[in-house]
């Protein structure tokens, strides 16, 4: 079946009731939603989402989960990628302005995208949009047409932005453009619903506004839970925070054994398909005292055997309790040859065990580089190589560096 079949509409008023529910932020119209739900109306369900960087991380797999939901439902599922709006950048929840991509980089972060959204929805029945095919052929007197739906006060009073110029901050006009473009993707595929991240409202209330001033119906919108990341912040490329679908069963296992005890029914509810008596049950073992790193090492295998499989799962969960339980190193750890003389870091960053010098400045600074076995801690960001070292970097990399 290709995505311009019609296909039956499932109107089970528990699956409806599922899918306005579990892991819903708000649902805005919702006495319109359900009503087409219900009724078994064939709707265009419209996701947008920006190529910021080369991997979906879990909290964008949490709206492409939902939009999955809508497919199995037996709607029709619109995925535009915002190779164009990428460009702009969106400034939903950024305390900062952000910067403009550049085509390059848009280019290289869009080369396995298929291939990583194939993990959670079926592509085959999914409209794939991209949407500089109508934004880059925009006039600018339809950029100003678009504008008139919009006041400054209206964008100045946006949450982030109302935030920045308190501080004295900057907002460019650029950032003002973005909701503008994002309303106009729904017009332009003529979209019944649009899901988003609840930081998202603005962007997604926009799509209404401008397709009422083309004369369409105002979509419904769905917004999803935000999902913190491993620092506890709100889980963002930006940041550095994310756990990756594409990233190794090890990684994904080892990252999701670092998050605090508080997040794991929330991940249990977002990431993963346990169902609801499940996740009572989950619920009810952390109260009564069970060990949260038992429950935890439950949800690395879930998340983890959605996007590896079951088998890989498992073989994470004995890996991690093999070196991090037991105290192991593991057979897979990283090796490298350097001259005698060479700077630490410069030989981790030559095989990506840490991300730049700060990176590992900060990690010194946390005693997070240990010599093995027993050896202490490395305290100098200058420190040099001198002789062969087994280390451990951070919580989960080990690295051990001959000398030639």
């Amino acid at each position: 079946m290709f995505w311009g079949q019609k296909r039956k509409i499932v109107t089970d008023e528990v699956k409806i009731t599922e899918l306005l529910s579990r892991g819903v932020e708000d649902v805005f119209v919702k006495e319109n939603l359900l009503k087409k739900l219900r009724f078994g109306k064939s709707l265009r369900v419209k996701l947008g989402i920006d190529p910021t960087g080369p991997a979906i991380h879990l909290g964008r797999a949490i709206i492409l989960r939902k939009l999955r939901d809508f497919q199995r439902l037996g709607h029709h599922i619109i995925l535009i990628i915002g190779d164009f709006t990428a460009l702009i950048g969106d400034p939903s929840d950024k305390l900062e302005k952000r910067p403009m991509l550049t085509s390059a980089v848009i280019t290289k972060n869009l080369a396995t995208y298929k291939k990583q959204i194939a993990k959670i929805i079926d592509i085959d029945k999914t409209e794939f949009r991209f949407n500089s095919a109508w934004l880059s052929k925009l006039h600018f007197a339809e950029v100003a047409e678009l504008a008139e739906s919009f006041s400054v006060p209206q964008m100045s009073s946006r949450r982030n932005f109302k935030d920045r110029l308190e501080r004295g901050g900057e907002v460019s006009l650029r950032e003002f453009l973005y909701p503008l473009m994002q309303g106009y993707d729904s017009v332009a595929v003529k979209a019944d619903v649009e899901l988003g991240g609840f930081d998202q409202l603005f962007n997604l209330k926009a799509g209404r506004i401008i397709q009422k001033h083309y004369g369409q119906k105002e979509q419904d919108i769905l917004t999803l839970q935000m999902l913190e990341g491993t620092d506890g912040r709100k889980m963002s490329t930006s940041w550095g925070n994310v756990i990756t679908i594409i990233d190794t069963p090890n990684d994904m296992f080892g990252k999701i054994m670092s998050l605090k005890d508080e997040l794991i029914p929330k991940y249990f509810l977002l990431c993963t398909d346990v169902s609801t008596e499940e996740l009572t049950q989950i619920k009810k073992r952390l109260i009564s005292g069970e060990n949260p790193r038992d429950i935890k090492m439950e949800l690395g295998v879930a998340v983890a055997s959605l996007y590896h499989g079951t088998s890989k799962a498992v073989e994470a969960r004995r890996h991690f309790t093999e070196t991090f339980t037991k105290g192991a190193v593991p057979e897979d750890a990283e090796e490298i040859t350097v001259q005698s003389g060479t700077l630490l870091v410069d030989a981790l960053l030559s095989v990506n065990i840490i991300s730049s010098k700060s990176d590992f400045r900060r990690l010194v600074e946390d005693g997070a580089v240990h010599v093995l076995p027993e050896g202490g801690n490395i305290t100098d960001p200058q420190f040099i190589v001198s002789q062969p070292l087994l280390l451990k970097v951070g919580k989960r990399r080990f690295v051990k560096i001959k000398i030639s």
